[in-house]
């Protein structure tokens, strides 16, 4: 016990401590925490799809039907037929022969990339991709090489460096960057594949349901589906449930089924999270205003927080907020909090130092006048 006091005491005095919210209730864009009902700004129910009729009923259907639970994995009895139209629908939706859902996308990450890979291959990952996409290269024992964020020349550098000196090469990256709301260069990436041999592994958690003329995600609106050999994702953001799905060509698939260990030994996802998910992608196809909504009050709250002489990153609904000093954004944070609005620091070593900020994840429930006041707000506590 004595270890995790002074492992806790350690990263306290780096600032590294966490605790848990408790948030009490959940719906149209607000939380209740302590008794205050708060603006959440740090949610990813991007088009607020997490209360919608049609989910809620499609789960309470299957609830009834089938029950709480799948009760087993996939292989032994928790393969329902429910899980093999999701995978249809999701295959269709992002435009691949087939799809394998997972339990989460952590899970289908770490699993995917671990089974994979292996010794003496290679891994060249974005610098800012997700921590389930390390872990998933660093399990697999091949070597790891990070390029710098969205660098097709330093990535081209290091695929030049490797040429016929690996069994198996992997790109990864992510589409939109959760950090960064920034959409990384997939044209660019795939036309390195003209000059070296690789597999492109594309995590399209935060883009999923929000891009292209579907929803699909940016590698279809960029056009490159076709050469993107793994397209990840979840339906937990933009598609307000739960769980992750990998899409590729049904060999690929097969391979999974049988050596994807965080497939293999995982109860199945309950029946009513699978029956919200197919609600959820018919949603996305049939209601996409709410997408280009969310696209349009993105854009206008960062144009609202550039009049106040902020500096804002990101293209998508993501909008960090850039106060550089870890204090100061810890301090901005919690007077913001005590006004009503729910927006966490990110400090270091989630960013680089000196990069602290305020990332706020806006949904379709935030009207422009909220996000016009919130602007004005956040540029005075910025420049006192």
């Amino acid at each position: 016990m004595e270890r995790f006091h002074t492992l806790l005491h350690e990263r306290e005095q780096a600032g590294l401590l966490r605790s848990l919210p408790s948030i009490e209730a959940r719906r149209e864009g607000r939380i209740l925490h302590h008794g205050q009902s708060l603006l959440d700004f740090s949610g990813n129910d991007y088009l607020g799809l997490s209360h919608h009729p049609m989910l809620t009923e499609a789960a309470q259907r299957a609830l009834e039907a089938l029950g709480t639970g799948a009760t087993a994995s996939r292989l032994l009895s928790g393969d329902l037929s429910l899980h093999h139209e999701l995978e249809r629908r999701t295959a269709i939706f992002k435009g691949k022969p087939s799809a394998l859902i997972f339990n989460s996308g952590y899970q289908a990450n770490v699993g995917l990339i671990s089974c994979l890979c292996q010794r003496g291959d290679r891994v060249l990952c974005d610098r800012l991709s997700h921590a389930s996409l390390l872990d998933g290269a660093r399990l697999s024992g091949a070597k790891l090489e990070r390029f710098r964020h969205n660098d097709v020349d330093h990535l081209g550098d290091l695929l030049g460096k490797s040429d016929g000196k690996a069994q198996r090469r992997l790109v990864i990256t992510e589409s939109l960057f959760s950090m960064e709301g920034d959409l990384a260069p997939l044209r660019a990436i795939v036309a390195l594949k003209e000059r070296h041999e690789f597999e492109l592994f594309v995590d399209e958690a935060h883009a999923t349901g929000l891009f292209d003329g579907s929803g699909s995600g940016l590698a279809a609106q960029a056009g490159v589906t076709d050469q993107v050999d793994y397209l990840m994702g979840t339906f937990s953001k933009a598609l307000g449930s739960f769980g992750g799905y990998v899409a590729c060509d049904q060999a690929a698939k097969d391979y999974f089924i049988n050596a994807c260990r965080s497939f293999i030994y995982s109860t199945a996802l309950p029946p009513a999270v699978i029956a919200a998910n197919l609600a959820a992608l018919k949603l996305v196809e049939t209601e996409p205003q709410r997408r280009e909504t969310l696209r349009r009050r993105a854009d206008h709250f960062r144009r609202a927080l550039r009049r106040e002489g902020l500096e804002v990153l990101g293209a998508s609904q993501i909008v960090p907020v850039i106060l550089g000093d870890p204090a100061h954004c810890l301090s901005v944070s919690e007077t913001l909090r005590d006004e009503g609005y729910w927006v966490l620091p990110i400090r270091p070593p989630t960013v680089p130092e000196g990069m602290a900020r305020l990332r706020f994840s806006l949904t379709y429930w935030h009207g422009e006048d909220v996000l016009d006041a919130l602007a004005h707000r956040l540029g005075r506590l910025c420049h006192v």
